[in-house]
């Protein structure tokens, strides 16, 4: 069976966003790995810069960031931890799911922008 290198224990186990306990993590690129190629990202970013960057968090707060900022946004708005809590939309997801238990798996709508 193969590893998925996007999905792993992360830090301390814990969501870099929410900061829930949970069993598995998945990677959250903050330069987003589809936006590596064009050379305005190019430009901002170094190679290893994009790379690195990167959030261990859970599936749900992984899926709201995606559901509600489109690649562009998230590389040339939201590409920090800081910037990404300052999303009203993700901010009030954030202080809403950490009340459920780790397994707690919402559904999720696009509103991208």
């Amino acid at each position: 069976m193969q590893h998925d290198r996007n999905i792993g224990a992360g830090r301390d186990g814990r969501c870099e966003l929410c900061g829930r306990a949970v069993p598995e993590l998945t990677r959250h690129h903050l330069i987003p790995r589809a936006r590596h190629g064009k050379r305005r990202t190019q430009r901002r970013f170094a190679r290893e810069e994009m790379r690195a960057h990167i959030l261990w968090v859970c599936r749900p707060c992984h899926k709201h960031v995606h559901a509600v900022c489109s690649e562009t946004s998230l590389e040339a708005r939201y590409n920090t931890r800081e910037r990404l809590l300052e999303h009203p939309d993700i901010r009030r997801f954030i202080e809403w799911i950490r009340s459920k238990p780790a397994g707690y798996l919402p559904r999720t709508y696009s509103k991208k922008g």
